[in-house]
This record gives structure tokens, C-alpha cells and sequence, in this order.
């Protein structure tokens, strides 16, 4: 048989499009019209093209078709001529193409399998259906076989054929047990899409005999049994047991444990598979795998996404489901099972077909004689469809010819068509995948215009709302449509009208004055008629009293009130619910003519209540809430807002004046205090409103000043103690006639923007300032002092206007005028400005500069004239900078400092200069343009001044009775050094200061040896410089001489921290045990000598510990060899401040030294001087110490003790 190319040639199955008509005519769905008209035939009704019966019930074959005359019925099987006479099982239903079939009278469906096609036809063509393809269902038996049972190792895979019998359609699948229960699936045990049973790996429970495969025959409605199948599956242990059992000892037997295995695919087999799919079909992808763990199965597509929305996991996502594919879904679709030990994929290549498809299918033309028309059939698919023509059922190579008719590819025009080119089209577009057919009929008629409206038909309709009138026609040539009003109206044009395409009239907005009758004509070239309709306008329906919210007593009674006003040629009905449901049937409720009663309320009764009117045209309704409370044992009274005034009136107008009056509301149980009254302008401020004034609550009438040119509305507002009421209903407008404007601009200002402008602002009149149309400004202005007349210019409705050509910065006088187009405002008053500035001409002269002292210098100058600033004169900027220092030579990089002096000063102080130093300044005159030129710089220098502290003071080489000091220069030296002055003196360990040490120190020397120090003593050490002025401040730092040079390191001392040399542990030697034992007896005999002395009066000289000082310059020093002075008893010395003792870098602190004998040693309360005598404490005096170098104020170190004695 030859491939499907073309309906003649293959009699393919075609598909029938009903198409609405979109030629240049369309035909009204009227009845009585379509039963008149003459029409190709259309088919209507058809049986698919793939009809698959019931053997056993009989075949029908649907055909129907409409068309005028009425269509003839014929039909073809396997391409031939199909003569039902002949056939006594055939028979046609009348008035139809529908064929029947008896089968359950003895016949065979098997014998009317094959491909049918009917065809409708009347005078004016022939449409075709479908080729119907007839298949009788099948469900055959499953044939026989023998099963083995199937035995099983534990943790191996299965599989469990179907393989059920053909059928027709496809049978579905499913297993189930003899009990008929389906059996459990999950992701070890599955179904596939062929109706085998997959076991990714089975366990013993999957030990049974009756795995049953069921396939169910939709058609047929029956069910066909394949023999049940038996698995077993083996454990490891019984297996081990049953070959321990059969074998001898010499033979090597036990079967393996279970071993897990890494995942295999069951189906599809091999690493790629294809796959084609059609367009809008299912696409179904699977993978099922065997494994131990069951492995998992994953989908991805290779180089895209899976669609969303599109896509659906099924069967444990072993089954990929993506619905109404396309082109795009094309593509590899990879499936990935993985469990522990590993994974396994697949890859489908999936390649998604078309059948054809309409792009745009041919649609019915219905045209008049000599007209022009189109038949359009596009259609795509994948391979591109094949299109052809047939002209009433013949391919339109062999059909008729027709000089009308030209065909051009998937077009066929039309052009001067007649009568006789009447007929049907079928388009025809197939692939190798199937094919697409369309019926189109093409009509040429010739009718004079019909209006099917009935005559004289009534609209009614509310007025405000639109009016369609109908006037549906036909004709052809299409007719022409023309609306007129009244028996002798003109015809209706104009934007209150909108014509439709359909003939019909919209009145937008109909009001009472568009009643009336209104005619429709319709011509075309073959004659004229027309139609009449009236239109009524009735009165909208309006609940002019609605029910209001009520708050009613349990057991009391409710009236609700509904009043109504309608069109009196309406008939209204009113309608109550309750909560939008129907009333409760209660015989409490009692419906009225214009209201609803509730007697004896109770709790249920709370709710909402709607009254709803209805007419034939409109709709209204109004709501209002019903609360029921318990009956109180007094009534309360309830405060509110009072209710908004009502029923306001203007009367007595006058230009100027208006009298108000309105009705107070309900005050609601607290009294109007006063009411607001507040305005609106209708034509400068449309929808703002505006505080006119206030009265008291007892006046319901008030005066009102107005402002020409002003269209009021008012509204009042009632206040009580409670609060304000809402506003009520604005009264009626009130246009006030023009005038000349009563004011003039105000805050004029004139300041000029360049040095040749000056620029005029002022702030515009309000819009019902304005007091007329036309409002513009008259702007004028001379120079002042001068004898000049005035400038003016009339300007528009602005707020600036430029003056330009103005000399720089003189004085003006100006004036800025309302005026409209009835006249001018008064006179207004004049105002000075001036034009713009420029900078100024001439720098300050005769520049003084007094030194006062090393920072502070003042600053005098001339002013300049003020005809040189241009401008207004701000002031006066000084700027110095400092060039160099006196005492370095050195140039830095130069800061200029800037200070301002405002107005008319002609002096300033100079702070923060710094001494020693050459200095320049300059002045400048500043005004609101800038700055002026630059006076002359003015070179002044600073006198020297007092240095700052030297930069650093360092103390290094520590030895037993020496330091060595090293310094810095001072920062700013201010001035010529003359000498550095070093101070010291030591520090016991109580923190007290010792007797203070100057030496004067040449300028040229930066370092020092001191010699002659106490071995072990703290000293702190102040240093200064000084100039011809006086002394700088000084620093200060704190350092320590080293305890001894034998056997112990010296320390590292510096200007801050310190750590203490690490120290043998002589704790627990012996020797140290019995010299510290002879120290405590030793001491133990002076304190007994030293209380003898005592009992017998003599006066021991132990002098007072001495507290430490800050400022050194206090404590006293012999001239004449420089050895620390005597103290007397009565001296009291404050002691050291913390703060002043902050260490050197390299000063020995207690709490950073890791091994100093004071952590080993017992502490005792007394010490040995240097001279060996023991120093203690009586009767509260106090002794002073050495320090010590260790800040800590506990007891001091036994070393220290044993150095006494050195």
C-alpha cells in the first residue's frame, strides 16, 4: 500500500475542524435565518479515528451533518464504495449518516473491521469525516506453560516474567495473591512498565507460592489469571545446614554469608537506549536495579533541567513521568542508582516527534457575488507536514475547475466569486506520524438585508445607566446600518452614541429625555429595510430609610425600618435576611410593608439584617446590625460624637457676605459645645476644605465674610465633649462675582544673582486671593538716590522676574501690584534691595602686628572703603601661616590658619602660635560674594618660650653603685637651649622618696654617668630642659642599682619594665638554715638592748619614715658635697602618689620577678641599715628606708638583710 500522501491515495484518517465564519459576512445563530439560507454541509458529529468496539454488543459508526438542503449520506470502506442496501446487518439511521451494525443478531464484528469514511453532500458541496479505523476488542487467553519454581539465594536479584497474552487495547497489568490482595511493593519490590515483577534483592520473606500476574481487558471488562509462580528463598544458615548435611568431611563445603553488592540495572540493559516519544503525548522513562543495600534511583538530563511542573516521580522515582511533551523535552535523560558500595547508570536518549498540529486552521467563508476571499490551512509537525487541497471530497488537481479559485501553497484565494463557486474545502496535513483534516466551506450568496429583531421590541432600562438597543441583520453584501430617533429624526451621530459592529446601539448614559422610539435601517445594493424599538428610561430605586443599627434588651422587641422610593411602572418586592440567609421561620419575626419586627428578642436574633429591593431593571439594599444585651438594673446612658448637622441653607447673598443655617444632629447625651464651619473653593481647590470659623452650639445660623471669585460650599461640623461629629453633606454652591484683587504679593525681595542682574521674588497670591480671573503682578523698580522714574512690567501669574543690565551692587526701590482682568490691588509699599554683588576691589591697609607674647600676637588694620566691598560687607579673614622655626632653621610644609572677624572689626587676636618662630599674614575684606585681594604679607616673630620635656629619657648599664642616663632633645624647643637639669633621689620600699639631688647639665650633652650610688636602691630621676625664659616640663623615670655582682646576673633595667635576675633556691640548703637562725637571734638580743635603753630614758634616733613627695624641688640637699641632708622628727613629708611612680623600662618590680629570695624567704619585721644597726618601729615614729626595687609592701628580702652585713 502506498504511504499516506493525500485522502484519494490512501483514504488516511482525516480529522473534522468545525470553523466558526471570519469572512467579510457573518451568519446570525437565528433559527428561522439558517432554515432560509442555503449552506454547504457541515459535519457536526463523528466517531473517533481509532473506534475499537465490543465484539459482543453492536458497532455504531456516527456521522452527522447540517446544511441547507438538507445533506445526503453515503460511505466508503477500505476505499471503496460501501453499499449498506446490500448488507442486511447494515443499517442507516434516518435523517442521518450514523450507521448501525447488528452484532447481537448474528453478526461477526470481525468481519466489518477495516477503514470507513462518510460523506455529507447537498447541491452546494461535500464535506468528509475522518477516516475511522473499526478494531474489535480482544482479550485472549494466556497460553500454557509449566513454571519452575524459583530458588533463590538470599540477597540475590529476581525477576517474575508476565508476559501476558495481546490484546486489544493493551491490557493492564497487576499482581496480586490467591487471597486477590495486590502485593506490597516498595523500592526493593516493583512492578516495571511491561508488567514484570523486579526484586532488587530478595529476603526470606519473599518465600511464597502464589505470585499471581493479572492482566484486565478494559473493553471486554474481563480479567485473564496467569499460574501462580513459587519462589524460595534460600538463608544462609539453612543452606550452610543442608550442605553440611548431603557432604562428607573431607569435601570443602559453606556457602558464602550474604554479600552486598553494588548496584547492576535490571532494565534497561546495556549503558544507552533511545526512545521516541510524539509531541503532547507521556513521556515514561524507567530504571530498576538490583543491589544490596537497594540502591536508589536518581534522574538528570544532561545539559538541562528537568521541567518544572511538568515532571512527576513515580514507582519509587524508578519511573520518570514528564506529560504533554514537546520538542524541547528532546534530549539524554540519565537514570543513576546508587547504594554503599557504589552506582550504575543508564542513559536515554529521548527523541520527541510531532503528528501535525494547526497553526491556523481554514475557516467557513461566507461571501457575496463578486467579492474577494482567502482559505488559509498552516499546520506544523516534526518532519514538516505535507499540505493538499480536496474540493468536495476529490483532490482539487482532478476536481472542477473553477476561474474564481487559485491555489498557492497552503492558500487557496478567492477572487469576483459567483454563485456557482460555492463549496466545500478540505485540507489535508500528514507526516509519517498522522495527519490533520479540515472542512471549510466557501458560500456565495446574494440576499437582500434582514433585521431579525422583533418589531417594536421594548427596552427598559434606569436612568444613569447604558442602553443596548438590538438591531441584528443580515444581507449580503453586508448591509449598511443607520439609527434615527422619532418618527422624523435626523440620524444619530455624535460621542453620546456608540455604534457596534453588530448592529446594535449603546447610549451610554441614558437619561429620562433619551425615552422614546428609535429606528434601525439596514441596506445594501439589493434593498432597504428597517425595524422600530422603543426605549423607556425609568427612575433608579432608592431605600430612602434604611434600617439602623439597633442595641436591644433580651426579651424586648425591634423594629427595623426599610422605606422605599421606586418608579411607579415597577413593581418592587422587598426581601429580609438574616446573616444573608433567609429569615428564621419564627412566627416572632413579622414582616411589614416597609419594615421587619422581631418580638419578645432573644441571644440567636444577633446578627446582621439586609433588606433587599428588587425590580425587573435594578437592585438595592441596605444592612444594619442587631446586638442583643442583657437587661441592665439601670439603664446606662451612652455618651457619643454627636450626629453630623443636616439640611444646610444659604441665604441672603451678597458679594461679600453670605448667611448660613442647618439643623443640629442628635447630640447623642452630651450638649454641642460649638460648631465648625469649613469651605471649599470649587475652582482653585476642588475637594480641600478650609476652617471658616467657630460659633457656639446654641446658634444654628452665621454670617459669613466671602472673597470674590470664589465658588463656596460649606459644611458644619458639631462638637461636644466627646468629639467632633462627621462632616455634614456640603451645602450648595455659591459663586461670588470678580473684583479687583484686595491684596498685593508679600515678602518681596530683591537680590541680584549676578553682578549685573537683580532679581525680584515674591510670594503669589492664593487662588481666592486672587478675587478674579486673569491674576498677573505688575513689578517696578528704580535706583535709590537717584532721580530716575519708575520701571515697570506687567508679568503672568509667577513668582520671580530678572532685571538684568544693573550696575553692581547699588541700591533699588521696589514695589510688586496684583492685578486682574478687573483692575489693580491697592498701592503696595516699596522695599529696598540691591543688585548682585561682585568681588571686592581693594585689600585692608596699614597691617600691624603686636607681639604679646611667644603665642598670642594681635592684629590691627585700616578698613577699605565701602564703595570698594561691592557687596554686603561680612567682615574681614586673617590668614597666617608659620614659615619657620627660629630655633632649627628647618622649613615644614606651611598650614595656612584662617580666622574670620565679622562686620565692620578692624582688629584680632592670634592664639596658638608657637613660640620661637617667623610667622606671615595677610587680611582680606569679605563680602556675599567672596573674598577680596590680599594685603601685603606681614612677617612677625615669636619670642622664645619655655622647651617641652625631652623626648626620651633612657637608664642603662646598671651597675652596683652606678647608672647611665641617656636623652632626647626636646620636641620644640621654643627658643635656644642653655642647659638640661637633672634631679634624683631614692625610693625605699615603702614607697617614700629620699632626699633630693640637682645637677645642671650642659645643652650640648644628651647622656650622663652617675657614680656613687647605693648598691640594690631604687631612684627616681626627673630631667628638664631650659632657655633664656625659664624650664621646660620635665620627665621622669625610675631605675635600680643591682644587688651584688657575685653569683647573680645583672638586671636588665630600663625606662619601663623590668624582670629580676633568676636566683639559685638556697631555701633548703643548710647553711642558709642556720644563718637565718642566727639572724633572728641577733635580732632577738637588739631588741632587747633597745628596750633597756629605752626603760632608762634615752632617746634612740630613729627618725620618722618620711611620706614620698611629688614635686621633688621640697626635699633638701647639703651644697657643700652633695650627700643627702638631714631630717628633722617634725618634718612630715606627704607619701608618693601612685601615678608618680610609674617605673622605667627596665625598673625591678616584684610582680616580674620570677625567683627573688622574697618567694623562699620567711618574712621578719625589721631590717639592718647599712651601717649593720637594726632599724625598728616605736611608740607609732617612723623610720625612713631605702627602697628597696621591689614595689610590693610586704617585709623585705633575707637577702637584703644579709647584704647589711657585707
Amino acid at each position: 500500500m502506498m504511504k499516506k500522501k493525500s485522502i484519494y491515495a490512501s483514504r488516511a484518517s482525516l480529522v473534522l475542524i468545525l470553523c466558526q465564519v471570519i469572512s467579510a459576512l457573518d451568519v446570525p445563530l437565528d433559527s428561522k435565518l439558517l432554515e432560509e439560507l442555503l449552506q454547504p454541509p457541515t459535519i457536526t458529529q463523528q466517531s473517533p479515528k481509532d473506534y475499537i468496539v465490543d465484539p459482543r454488543e453492536n458497532i455504531v459508526i456516527q456521522c452527522e451533518a447540517k446544511g441547507k438542503p438538507p445533506p445526503s449520506f453515503s460511505w466508503t470502506r477500505n476505499g471503496t464504495h460501501f453499499d449498506i442496501d446490500k448488507d442486511a446487518q447494515v443499517t442507516m439511521k434516518p435523517n442521518s449518516g450514523t450507521l448501525v451494525v447488528n452484532i447481537m443478531n448474528g453478526g461477526k464484528a470481525e468481519a466489518y473491521e477495516g477503514v470507513y469514511q462518510c460523506t455529507a453532500r447537498n447541491e452546494r458541496g461535500a464535506a468528509i469525516s475522518n477516516n475511522i479505523v473499526i478494531r474489535p476488542s480482544r482479550s485472549p487467553l494466556w497460553t500454557k506453560e509449566k513454571l519452575e519454581p524459583n530458588q533463590v539465594r538470599e540477597g540475590d536479584s529476581l525477576v517474575l516474567h508476565c508476559r501476558p497474552p495481546v490484546g486489544l487495547p493493551p491490557p493492564i497489568i497487576f499482581w496480586m495473591d490467591n487471597a486477590f490482595q495486590r502485593l506490597p511493593q516498595s523500592e526493593r519490590v516493583s512492578q516495571g512498565l511491561n508488567g514484570d515483577l523486579y526484586f532488587s534483592n530478595v529476603q526470606p520473606e519473599d518465600t511464597r507460592e502464589d505470585y499471581i500476574c493479572y492482566a484486565r481487558f478494559n473493553h471486554t471488562q474481563t480479567i485473564q489469571q496467569k499460574q501462580p509462580i513459587s519462589v524460595k528463598v534460600f538463608s544462609m544458615d539453612s543452606l550452610n545446614d543442608t550442605i553440611a548435611a548431603n557432604l562428607s568431611d573431607t569435601d570443602i563445603y559453606g556457602a558464602k554469608p550474604v554479600t552486598e553488592r553494588p548496584p547492576v540495572l535490571l532494565t534497561p540493559t546495556g549503558s544507552t537506549s533511545t526512545k521516541v516519544e510524539l509531541r503532547g503525548n507521556v513521556l515514561l522513562l524507567e530504571c530498576i536495579a538490583a543491589g544490596l543495600p537497594t540502591p536508589v534511583i536518581r534522574w538528570i538530563k544532561e545539559g538541562g533541567e528537568l521541567p518544572a511542573n511538568r515532571t512527576f516521580f513515580e514507582n519509587f522515582k524508578k519511573t520518570l513521568k514528564i506529560i504533554d511533551v514537546s520538542e524541547a523535552d528532546s534530549g539524554n535523560y540519565k537514570c543513576i542508582a546508587r547504594n554503599t558500595l557504589g552506582s550504575a547508570h543508564h542513559v536515554i536518549s529521548v527523541t520527541v516527534k510531532a503528528a501535525p498540529y494547526w497553526i491556523t486552521a481554514p475557516r467557513n467563508l461566507v461571501l457575496s457575488p463578486g467579492e474577494h476571499g482567502t482559505l488559509i490551512c498552516r499546520a506544523n509537525g516534526n518532519p514538516k507536514p505535507n499540505i493538499s487541497w480536496l474540493a468536495n471530497g476529490v483532490p482539487i488537481a482532478i476536481a472542477p475547475e473553477d476561474p474564481s479559485r487559485k491555489v498557492d501553497g497552503d492558500t487557496i484565494i478567492f477572487s469576483h466569486v459567483q454563485e456557482r463557486s460555492s463549496a466545500v474545502y478540505q485540507c489535508n496535513a500528514s507526516n509519517e506520524y498522522g495527519y490533520l483534516l479540515a472542512n471549510a466551506f466557501v458560500n456565495v450568496l446574494a440576499e437582500p438585508p434582514r433585521i431579525l429583531t422583533p418589531v417594536n421590541k421594548l427596552y427598559q432600562v434606569i436612568a444613569d445607566s447604558p442602553a443596548l438597543l438590538d438591531c441584528a441583520y443580515f444581507g449580503s453584501p453586508k448591509p449598511e446600518i443607520e439609527w434615527f430617533k422619532g418618527v422624523k429624526g435626523s440620524i444619530l451621530r455624535g460621542n453620546e452614541y456608540v455604534f457596534h459592529d453588530n448592529g446594535t446601539l449603546e447610549i451610554p448614559v441614558a437619561q429620562k429625555d433619551s425615552a422614546g422610539t428609535y429606528t434601525c435601517v439596514a441596506r445594501n445594493e439589493l434593498g432597504k429595510t428597517q425595524n422600530e424599538v422603543q426605549l423607556e428610561v425609568k427612575d433608579p430605586t432608592m431605600i430612602i430609610k434604611q434600617p439602623e443599627y439597633q442595641v436591644i434588651q433580651r426579651y424586648g422587641q425591634v423594629s427595623f425600618e426599610c422605606i422605599i422610593k421606586h418608579d411607579s411602572t415597577l413593581l418592587p418586592t422587598i426581601i429580609w435576611l438574616k446573616d444573608n440567609d433567609e429569615l428564621p421561620d419564627d412566627e416572632r419575626f413579622l414582616v411589614g410593608k416597609d419594615n421587619l419586627t422581631i418580638m419578645n428578642v432573644t441571644d440567636k436574633d444577633d446578627g446582621t439584617y439586609t433588606c433587599i429591593v428588587n425590580t425587573t431593571l435594578d437592585s438595592v439594599s441596605a444592612s444594619a446590625v442587631l446586638t442583643v444585651v442583657a437587661a441592665p438594673p439601670t439603664p446606662a446612658i451612652i455618651y457619643a460624637r454627636p450626629n453630623p448637622p443636616f439640611d444646610l441653607e444659604l441665604t441672603g447673598q451678597l458679594e461679600r457676605s453670605i448667611e448660613l443655617s442647618w439643623i443640629p444632629g442628635d447630640e447623642n447625651n452630651s450638649p454641642i459645645i460649638s460648631f465648625v464651619i469649613e469651605y471649599e473653593d470649587g475652582l482653585h481647590e476642588p475637594g480641600v476644605w478650609h476652617y471658616q470659623t467657630e460659633v457656639p452650639g446654641s446658634q444654628t445660623t452665621v454670617q459669613l465674610k466671602l472673597s470674590p471669585y470664589v465658588n463656596y460650599s460649606f459644611r458644619v461640623i458639631a462638637v461636644n465633649e466627646i468629639g467632633r461629629s462627621q462632616p455634614s453633606e456640603p451645602s450648595e454652591q455659591y459663586l461670588t462675582k470678580s473684583a479687583n484683587p484686595d491684596e498685593n504679593p508679600s515678602n518681596v525681595q530683591g537680590i541680584g544673582s549676578e553682578p549685573d542682574n537683580l532679581v525680584i521674588t515674591w510670594e503669589s497670591l492664593k487662588g481666592f486671593q486672587s478675587n478674579g480671573p486673569g491674576l498677573q503682578y505688575k513689578v517696578s523698580w528704580r535706583q535709590k538716590d537717584v532721580d530716575d522714574e519708575w520701571t515697570s512690567v506687567i508679568v503672568a501669574n509667577v513668582s520671580k522676574y530678572i532685571v538684568s543690565g544693573t550696575p553692581t551692587f547699588v541700591p533699588y526701590e521696589i514695589k510688586v501690584q496684583a492685578l486682574n482682568d478687573l483692575g489693580y490691588a491697592p498701592e503696595p509699599s516699596e522695599v529696598i534691595g540691591h543688585s548682585g554683588e561682585d568681588l571686592p576691589m581693594v585689600a585692608p591697609g596699614n597691617v600691624q602686628v603686636y607681639v604679646i607674647n611667644s603665642t598670642l600676637a594681635k592684629v590691627h588694620w585700616d578698613p577699605v572703603p565701602l564703595k570698594t566691598v561691592r557687596g554686603h560687607l561680612q567682615g574681614y579673614k586673617v590668614y597666617y601661616w608659620k614659615v619657620q622655626s627660629l630655633s632649627r632653621r628647618s622649613r615644614r610644609h606651611v598650614e595656612k590658619k584662617i580666622l574670620t572677624f565679622r562686620g565692620n572689626k578692624t582688629f584680632g587676636m592670634l592664639p596658638g602660635l608657637e613660640p620661637y618662630s617667623s610667622y606671615k599674614l595677610n587680611v582680606r575684606v569679605v563680602n556675599g560674594k567672596g573674598e577680596g585681594p590680599a594685603s601685603p604679607d606681614k612677617v612677625f616673630k615669636t619670642p622664645e618660650g619655655v622647651p617641652s620635656s625631652p623626648s626620651f629619657l633612657k637608664i642603662t648599664n646598671p651597675t652596683l653603685d652606678s647608672l647611665t642616663l641617656e636623652w632626647g632633645s626636646p620636641t620644640h624647643p621654643n627658643g635656644v637651649l642653655t642647659s638640661y637639669v637633672l634631679k634624683f633621689q631614692p625610693i625605699n620600699n615603702t614607697h617614700e622618696l629620699g632626699p633630693l639631688v640637682e645637677i645642671r647639665i650642659p645643652a650640648n650633652e644628651s647622656s650622663l654617668i652617675l657614680k656613687n650610688l647605693n648598691y640594690s636602691t631604687r631612684y627616681k630621676f626627673y630631667i628638664n630642659a631650659q632657655t633664656s625664659v625659664g624650664s621646660g616640663s620635665q620627665i621622669t623615670e625610675e631605675a635600680v642599682t643591682i644587688m651584688d655582682e657575685a653569683g647573680i646576673l645583672h638586671p636588665a633595667v630600663g625606662a619601663g619594665k623590668a624582670m629580676a635576675s633568676r636566683q639559685v633556691d638556697i631555701a633548703t640548703q643548710g647553711w642558709f638554715i642556720g644563718l637565718m637562725c642566727a639572724v633572728a637571734l641577733l635580732i632577738l638580743i637588739l631588741l632587747i638592748v633597745c628596750f633597756i635603753r629605752r626603760n632608762k630614758g634615752g632617746k634612740y634616733p630613729v627618725k620618722e619614715k618620711e611620706d614620698a613627695h611629688a614635686d621633688p624641688e621640697i626635699q633638701p640637699m647639703k651644697e657643700d658635697d652633695g650627700t643627702f641632708g638631714e631630717y628633722s622628727d617634725a618634718e612630715d613629708h606627704k607619701p608618693l602618689k601612685k601615678g608618680s611612680r610609674t617605673p622605667s623600662d627596665r625598673t625591678v618590680k616584684k610582680e616580674d620577678s620570677d625567683d627573688s629570695l622574697v618567694d623562699y624567704g620567711e618574712g621578719v619585721n625589721g631590717q639592718f641599715n647599712e651601717d649593720g644597726s637594726f632599724i625598728g618601729q616605736y611608740s607609732g615614729k617612723k623610720e625612713k628606708e631605702p627602697a628597696e626595687g621591689n614595689e610590693s609592701s610586704e617585709a623585705p628580702s633575707p637577702v637584703n638583710a644579709m647584704n647589711s652585713f657585707v
